[in-house]
């Protein structure tokens, strides 16, 4: 059975900084391309960020470019989305995902999701 446990998230006021990891078990997990997104109250849930293996190419926002960095590491089975210079439009709940394979920024081809940790950011 496959499980990705989200942790990370918390309250950060403007221009600080947050760690997502995303542990994954029960999947090969350097098959997969892993995916954040996020969804906001009201909003439908959104791409934030991507990386594939091998290769490991990043794929991001435009919203959040040059601000989050995404990560992987193999062997711990652990994808990773650091988050810096935060914004009060950050604020969401934070998901991560596997992709088999197809396109990276639709959330309705990705195969597994975490439950989501929450990410508050105060003006």
């Amino acid at each position: 059975q496959v499980h990705l446990v989200d942790s990370g998230g918390g309250l950060v006021q403007a221009g600080g900084s947050l760690r997502l990891s995303c542990a994954a078990s029960g999947l090969i997990f350097d098959q997969y391309t892993m995916g954040w997104f996020r969804q906001a109250p009201g909003k439908e849930r959104a791409f934030v960020s991507a990386i594939t293996t091998p290769g490991q190419g990043t794929f991001y926002a435009e919203s959040v470019k040059g601000r989050f960095a995404i990560s992987r590491d193999n062997v711990k089975n652990t994808a990773y989305l650091q988050m810096n210079n935060l914004e009060p439009e950050d604020t969401a709940v934070y998901y991560c995902a596997a992709l088999k394979s197809g396109s990276i920024t639709r959330p309705q081809g990705y195969d597994y999701w975490g439950q989501g940790t929450q990410v508050t950011v105060s003006s």
